[in-house]
């Protein structure tokens, strides 16, 4: 399984970065893509890369947020067979409300429309080939210091807090366990290791790799969670048994810190242009 990270929020010289993620999977052979990024930069780093998006076969949209789905449109016209895989309510009005006002976050109109027929939705445990499956989220952890800010606008003008059923794992088995992937983990990355845990009762996990949505309003230096809440999530991936560890994006930099103190050599940052064997 070798894994290409296409665009992060941070990166060398020569490569874009921006707020979002994009990576590029060979498994068993065959080409995924989870996640565009914020724009459509992911597209020239896969250039640069090496990495072909006209051979991908599958590509996966982890949850309906811009910063993971406006890069479709560069790669629908770099692509023009592959599905994107997308929970049902995917396609849903999504808004943050971190500043005070509604701001959407939610994927822009027009990929909606103009690719509706490349937007798949799926149910459910979803069988991608032998070894590999999407899973549904499980329900949101209660801990009102995190995502309490996310909101999906019903009607006019009501808004609901997110209950995240449009995000997924895309979950891959390699030789030494269970690789899972969630982008943000918004119903909690513990919560959501778990799940998969119990979801492949007797399958190790060896590998989770995403944002945990840790980061706070001002961005990167800053977290939007206790030290405590972020060492019991630390704690609860030590009492999984997770192998090895990969984040970035929405996690920022003082929750790695404060991850890498409990977790040592198992957790390392993602950055753009990373390749990562498992």
């Amino acid at each position: 399984m070798d894994i290409t990270v296409l665009i992060e929020n941070l990166g060398p010289e020569g490569l874009a970065c921006e707020h979002g993620l994009a990576l590029h999977i060979n498994y068993r052979g065959h080409s995924f893509l989870l996640d565009t990024g914020s724009t459509g930069a992911f597209a020239d780093n896969a250039r640069a890369l090496g990495i072909d998006l006209a051979g991908v076969e599958t590509a996966v949209l982890s949850h309906g947020h811009y910063d993971h789905a406006d890069g479709m449109r560069a790669f629908f016209k770099a692509n023009c067979r592959a599905p994107m895989l997308v929970r049902a309510g995917a396609k849903g009005a999504y808004y943050s409300m971190r500043a005070g006002a509604p701001k959407f976050v939610g994927i822009h109109r027009d990929i909606c429309r103009d690719y509706e027929d490349r937007l798949v939705e799926v149910e459910g445990l979803y069988p991608l080939m032998e070894g590999a499956w999407l899973v549904e989220n499980p329900a949101p952890e209660a801990n009102p210091e995190r995502a309490q800010h996310l909101y999906k606008k019903e009607g006019e003008d009501r808004f609901l807090p997110d209950d995240f059923s449009h995000e997924h794992s895309l979950v891959l088995e390699g030789e030494r366990g269970l690789v899972v992937f969630n982008s943000c983990c918004h119903a909690g990355a513990a919560n959501i290791a778990a799940h998969i845990a119990r979801t492949f009762p007797g399958k190790p996990i060896a590998a989770l790799l995403g944002g945990f949505h840790m980061m706070g309003a001002t961005g990167t230096d800053s977290i939007n969670c206790s030290k405590e809440y972020i060492r019991a999530v630390a704690h609860e991936f030590k009492t999984l048994g997770i192998g090895r560890i990969y984040t970035g994006h929405c996690t920022g930099m003082p929750a790695f810190d404060l991850l890498k103190a409990e977790l040592g050599e198992r957790l390392d940052y993602m950055r753009t242009g990373d390749r990562i064997t498992l």
